[in-house]
């Protein structure tokens, strides 16, 4: 299948891009001029590539043509992270989800897979189902609400297969630093004490591969059309997985439990009921304590390399 993604050199995109392409897929990524995609490096010759940005489809519209992808997957999203999930500018992901969507009709594309966020829920303290009503509380959260919406309401008048699938807590290798896990595993190495909350959170995690492997189904599978969750089945306290995790970096290491207070708005439930993308054939392969065993050798590796 000829697949078109974008954000494919961000941590989620670059799992992705690697499975289609071990799947025999052929896969072309957009890639932002100037940058460094270091995550890619490992499957860069079997990547059809563009240079571009989002800001200037024009640009590449018609080298895109020449590709004929049969799907678009839509992976970029700018503003990810602190107070950048509720700036203003989140407005323009909406432009761009729905510009892709509507470029994925004009390039005879017949399938169109966007990555959605749990954030788009709000909270609940029960694991939530894809029916459940969307109550988001920062701008990140509406605008990949708005996104997903609009982008399937506009493939559906397309004729295009559409599906949104919405992320919850992922983990594994070349994770952004400043996420929990990576943060953890590097002031774990360096011996500095970590401040934490109660840690009484219900929290899953699921490896980035899996998370992938959801992303595939929803691309090659006819059925898959509307919203998915795509988590972990499992979540259990989250004071377990920080201890699992400094079991394996520093098993002598004292943690801060409780020196830090909740949030305001802390969640502290977030579990996935993935039912749906269960019934195409989806499960999760990569056990936790596997997965984090793997995160932390890739962080030794990569330290050591420099």
């Amino acid at each position: 299948m000829r697949i078109f993604v974008t954000g494919a050199s961000g941590f989620l995109g670059s799992y992705l891009a690697a499975d289609l392409v071990a799947q025999g897929h052929e896969v072309t990524v957009l890639l932002r001029p100037g940058n460094y995609h270091w995550r890619l490096h490992e499957i860069s010759d079997r990547l059809h590539k563009i240079t571009g940005t989002l800001d200037d489809v024009n640009s590449w519209r018609r080298t895109l043509q020449t590709c004929a992808p049969e799907a678009i997957v839509h992976m970029a999203w700018r503003g990810v992270a602190g107070a950048d999930r509720n700036s203003p500018l989140q407005a323009v992901n909406v432009s761009d989800t729905v510009c892709l969507a509507q470029l994925a009709a004009e390039v005879g594309a017949t399938t169109f897979v966007g990555a959605g966020s749990q954030a788009e829920y709000g909270p609940y303290d029960r694991a939530i189902h894809e029916d459940d009503v969307a109550q988001p509380t920062t701008l990140y959260g509406m605008a990949k609400l708005a996104a997903g919406s609009m982008a399937m309401r506009l493939c559906r008048e397309r004729k295009l297969r559409a599906a949104w699938l919405r992320i919850f807590s992922t983990y594994g290798p070349k994770d952004a630093d400043h996420w929990l896990i990576p943060s953890m595993i590097r002031n774990l190495r360096c011996r500095q004490h970590i401040a934490l909350t109660a840690c009484e959170q219900r929290w899953g995690f699921l490896h980035a591969r899996d998370a992938a492997a959801a992303f595939r189904l929803a691309i090659t599978s006819a059925e898959a059309s509307g919203v998915f969750n795509v988590g972990s089945p499992d979540a259990p306290p989250l004071r377990e997985t920080v201890m699992r995790l400094r079991d394996i970096v520093d098993p002598g290491a004292a943690l801060g439990f409780g020196e830090l207070a909740y949030r305001p708005d802390q969640v502290m439930v977030l579990a996935a009921n993935v039912s749906r993308v269960l019934a195409l054939g989806w499960k999760p392969e990569v056990q936790l304590d596997e997965g984090l065993q793997e995160t932390v050798n890739w962080h030794v590796a990569a330290q050591s390399s420099v």
